[in-house]
């Protein structure tokens, strides 16, 4: 008799392991909804396979999420009647594996019983605990001491990890039967794990997940993970992989680019910085010149192009919970809450508020920071013969030679699409969404010329378009927090090319020591006076310092300039290269993430490179740098 119509929505269909079998062989992606519940999916040929198997009875919330970060892994139901099925699938992935590398890794995980405490969970009870199964016919001693070695990498909150190891006479869970036997195993040639987790990361009472920690507690782990199978394809295997995150997924899920789309659409309904500006820059400071600096100018700005409501509701409909990556999840999750912050300010735009939520989103002023702004300020002589005298370019004139930077770009990538813009309604230089904006009241001292084309070209106008070639619409529209490290690559570039001058310190400087008095409490008057009197800038540059940083209600971004080359140089001095950092615009807490999407092939390999990254002098500068240089260093030897 044959099976029943209810039996057979419980197996697994020989069709469907068929089909695993030959993509799989054909080195394609698997991914595949199984009955009942579960997915198996596998980036491309991997010489490891993870396995969850979800128990039939009781709760295993967050469990599945730590399966799902990986590149390869099979999620099914513990069901009696699927077992047979899920054991088949899981040896016709381990023969087609074995005959393509010599061996592969099965590993499986579950849930460890909750630990009972008396009252709510604290922090300190969320140590990470995991025990390594083996069986003696389907393990090696030294994959478990590799397995070990990871996973005594893992921390939470700065809590290392506790790992048992144990000869068992299986390796699954013990309401279920091996995922495949070990005579099995042994005859394929692979090699069958269990790994017992304790669930920290979910509520012993009540079994609700705890969000934060699990994304970090998963983030761990697919690292930890991530370098035992490194190991293990090395020794145990005949792929050699380059690096352990190479082994990480490539494959992207559709709620990535759902998250993406929708966080790139709500950041291109506004232009943060230029909402900012005050449009009437030049009026203002003639007002205040005629009012004998003695009274606070009144800025005026673009009105808002969107209703805030409306892009918050927007903003939050990205559904990023489903996106399986860790890496690409922390990343979108951080984004969302920068732009939330982003718009609350433009919202309260020259209100009491604005100024707290800058603080939120910029930072403050750090003691260590503005000691280092005062020392540059007191060793630096406000008369300085760094910048002679040559002349001066006219706004018409340095937008020239910022189309001449732009072309030499457009050689290495035809299709790049920058443009310059000579306009009334901006202060200085600024980039907006990839193009150059000049102001007509813009003069150039011809001795900082090349300096600021490659600040502003060299540095914003490229990272924005290498990020616009990404897969990933976040790394043009910047990271949360990329501001530092993209300012402080921006000056950067200044030295390297022999332009950061001690005056260009000073103004970094004064733009420290303004943003920690406008914390203070300080009006505009009085920092103005401050920058005037006690450090003897001249009339405007205090009062264009003053007006960057009280605008909109006050605004502390400009303090990153100073303590994003502060980043750089302590990353550079540690041995860290530039190239990651011309991917987009990103912070240096991303610089780990971008290696890892570089290396997993997620992300692709920037096609601009400035300039001056070829000129003997700049590669001498960048020794100098790699060897340990501090900002003060960079003034006695700014001549050099």
């Amino acid at each position: 008799m044959t099976s029943t119509q209810p039996a057979s929505t419980e197996t697994i269909p020989s069709r469907l392991i068929r089909v695993v079998r030959k993509r799989l062989a054909e080195n394609k992606r698997v991914r595949r909804t199984l009955p009942v519940w579960g997915r198996i999916h596998i980036d491309r040929q991997l010489p490891f396979l993870c396995i969850y198997r979800r128990p039939v009875r009781g709760s295993d919330a967050g469990t599945e999420r730590l399966a799902s970060s990986e590149a390869s892994y099979l999620m099914g139901s513990g069901r009696r009647r699927l077992q047979p099925g899920l054991s088949e699938l899981v040896r016709a992935v381990a023969e087609t594996l074995v005959e393509q590398f010599g061996s592969c890794l099965l590993l499986e995980f579950w849930s460890a019983p909750p630990i009972v405490t008396e009252g709510p969970m604290t922090t300190a009870e969320l140590i990470p605990e995991f025990r390594i199964l083996a069986t003696r016919g389907a393990s090696k001693v030294a994959m478990t001491d590799e397995f070990d070695t990871a996973l005594n990498r893992v921390k939470l909150s700065g809590r290392r990890a506790r790992v048992d190891r144990k000869v068992a006479a299986k390796s699954s869970p013990k309401t279920l039967p091996p995922i495949l036997p070990t005579a099995v195993a042994a005859e394929i040639g692979c090699l069958v794990y269990g790994l017992e987790i304790a669930p920290i990361y979910r509520d012993t009472e009540t079994g609700e997940v705890f969000p934060k920690v699990l994304r970090q507690f998963r983030r761990n782990l697919t690292i930890a993970l991530r370098r035992a199978f490194f190991e293990f394809a090395r020794k145990h295997t005949t792929h050699r992989p380059a690096h352990y995150h190479s082994l990480g997924r490539r494959a992207v899920v559709k709620a990535v680019w759902e998250v993406d789309r929708l966080l790139a659409e709500a950041c291109e309904q506004f232009d943060f910085l230029l909402q900012l500006t005050p449009v009437n820059g030049e009026e203002a400071w003639q007002e205040f010149r005629r009012l004998r600096f003695e009274r606070k100018p009144v800025f005026s700005y673009r009105p808002l192009p969107a209703e805030p409501v409306v892009l918050k509701r927007n903003l939050y409909k990205a559904p990023v919970e489903q996106v399986e990556d860790p890496a690409l999840a922390q990343v979108l999750r951080e984004k969302v809450d920068d732009v939330d912050r982003q718009i609350t300010m433009l919202q309260d735009r020259n209100t009491p508020r604005f100024l707290h939520e800058s603080m939120q989103l910029f930072g403050g002023v750090e003691d260590s920071l503005f000691d280092l702004a005062v020392q540059i300020l007191q060793t630096v002589p406000s008369r300085s013969r760094d910048e002679p005298s040559k002349g001066q370019l006219l706004p018409a004139q340095f937008a020239e030679r910022a189309r001449e930077e732009i072309e030499y770009l457009r050689q290495q990538y035809p299709p790049l699409t920058a443009a310059v813009e000579v306009r009334s309604d901006v202060t200085g230089l600024m980039v907006s969404r990839g193009n150059l904006l000049v102001s007509t009241h813009s003069r150039i001292p011809w001795s900082r010329v090349e300096a600021l084309l490659q600040h502003e070209v060299g540095t914003h106008v490229l990272t924005y378009h290498n990020g616009r070639i990404q897969p990933f619409r976040q790394l043009y529209t910047g990271l949360a927090g990329y501001d530092a490290l993209q300012e402080g690559l921006a000056v950067l570039t200044e030295y390297l090319v022999g332009g950061l001058s001690r005056p260009r310190l000073r103004l970094l400087a004064a733009r420290v020591v303004a943003a920690r008095r406008l914390i203070e409490g300080a009006t505009f008057v009085e920092t103005y006076r401050e920058l005037d009197r006690n450090y003897d800038f001249p009339h405007r540059t205090a009062f264009t310092v003053a007006m960057r940083i009280y605008r909109g209600g006050g605004l502390t971004k400009d303090a990153v300039y100073l303590r994003g080359l502060c980043q750089i140089l302590e990353y550079l001095g540690k041995g860290g290269k530039l190239d990651p950092l011309f991917v987009g615009k990103i912070a240096a807490q991303h610089i780990p993430i971008v290696r890892e999407l570089l290396w997993r092939r997620v992300l692709q390999q920037p096609p601009l490179v400035p300039r001056y990254m070829g000129r003997p002098d700049v590669v001498s500068r960048l020794e100098k740098l790699r060897r340990g240089m501090s900002v003060m260093d960079l003034i006695l030897r700014s001549k050099k």
